[in-house]
């Protein structure tokens, strides 16, 4: 008997990280705290709204941790948690490995094409 999908570690993870901008969240805080402003600048074409959502979603789950300091403007930075440090480690082989497989030559599917 096989184990329900949430029991599979990767999985898991996916759950954690499977949209389109939380991964590159990681990526750019891995690099240091970031503003919310810079890091909407640096993540790319995402809009506010989502950068809100993807972050609450982060931090729900422990992998980013939200400081607001006390001023005007509001000041807000991000930051890694030491999951999400140990996190985004274990995903560098992922993108290393899909570079990679963006970069090399993909066989054609059975029936495509050929001769």
């Amino acid at each position: 008997m096989s184990a329900p999908d949430d029991q599979c570690g990767v999985n898991v993870v996916l759950a954690l990280v499977g949209s389109k901008w939380k991964p590159t969240i990681l990526w750019r805080l891995a690099e240091g705290d970031h503003r919310f402003a810079e890091l909407r600048r640096s993540v790319g074409a995402v809009s506010e709204k989502v950068l809100t959502e993807q972050l609450r979603e982060l931090e729900r789950d422990g992998l980013v941790s939200r400081t607001e300091y006390d001023g005007f403007p509001r000041r807000v930075e991000y930051r890694l948690t030491g999951a999400g440090r140990e996190l985004d480690a274990m995903l560098e082989p992922v993108g290393e490995w899909g570079h990679r497989f963006a970069a090399s030559p993909q066989p054609q599917a059975a029936g495509a094409g050929g001769a």
